[in-house]
């Protein structure tokens, strides 16, 4: 069963500024790889959400790598996915929660 995937503001604001920020440092190829990549891995978790981690972060909270960079937290709720925020691993996680 397929799980359905909603984005909360915050999530969309991330993945916003985070493409922004790519866009200045990366080419269109290695963007369009890390949109494919997030792709794949939102398609993995709404497949299997159970597959990735608890965090230690936030109770209720499960965390995906991305990449070394990136990584996605989202809570499980009835057959709902919400990505609650995308997160740039080099900043204070402390200051987002």
């Amino acid at each position: 069963m397929d799980y359905k995937l909603r984005w909360s503001d915050e999530s969309v604001k991330n993945l916003e500024d985070i493409l922004d920020d790519i866009k200045v440092k990366w080419t269109d190829k290695e963007v369009d790889n890390f949109k494919s990549k997030l792709s794949h891995q939102l398609d993995l978790i709404v497949q299997n959400p159970l597959m990735f981690p608890a965090s230690t972060i936030k109770n209720g909270l499960r965390k995906a790598v991305l990449s070394k960079q990136t990584t996605i937290f989202y809570q499980v709720i009835d057959d709902i996915v919400y990505l609650t925020f995308i997160h740039i691993n080099k900043k204070d996680i402390n200051n987002i929660i």
